[in-house]
């Protein structure tokens, strides 16, 4: 049996700031992994003055990174020999999260295809309410990782 080597590396990341991440918009986001299995990533994040609108609340901008940022995460984390990019991300906003909140996002691929891997995420609040949920195609690219 082959050894995802990516998996097992966000799995030791457990419990640590994503301050080191690939991704630059997830450094910024600056979320803590709390789950990674194969399929399924959970972080956690607080909303800084730098994520909300003028009313103090979750920009959907911020929301949607993310949202984005977890789901391409989890297909990442598939150890496929291509890099994915997203086709597509649709995101409902449902509850508002203020600044300070601290938040709970989950990616789930839904259908792992060989081009095309479907992912849903959501972010819930600390005391359970669904702040924003999202659908996202992404499709594989021709870059080796």
């Amino acid at each position: 049996m082959e050894t995802n080597q990516r998996l097992a590396i966000f799995q030791s990341l457990i419990g640590q700031p994503m301050g080191q991440s690939l991704s630059g918009i997830g450094r910024w986001l600056s979320g803590t992994l709390l789950e990674v299995a194969e399929g399924r990533t959970v972080a956690g994040y607080v909303v800084r003055p730098d994520m909300v609108n003028p009313m103090q609340i979750l920009h959907g901008g911020a929301a949607s990174a993310i949202l984005d940022d977890l789901c391409g995460l989890t297909v990442f984390a598939l150890g496929r020999e291509f890099g994915y990019t997203s086709v597509n991300l649709t995101v409902d906003f449902l509850n508002p999260a203020r600044l300070g909140d601290a938040l709970t996002a989950e990616a789930n691929v839904v259908r792992a295809g060989r081009n095309i891997v479907h992912v849903e995420g959501r972010i819930t609040s600390d005391t359970g309410k669904l702040i924003a949920k999202c659908s996202t195609n992404l499709v594989q690219t021709t870059v080796k990782v």
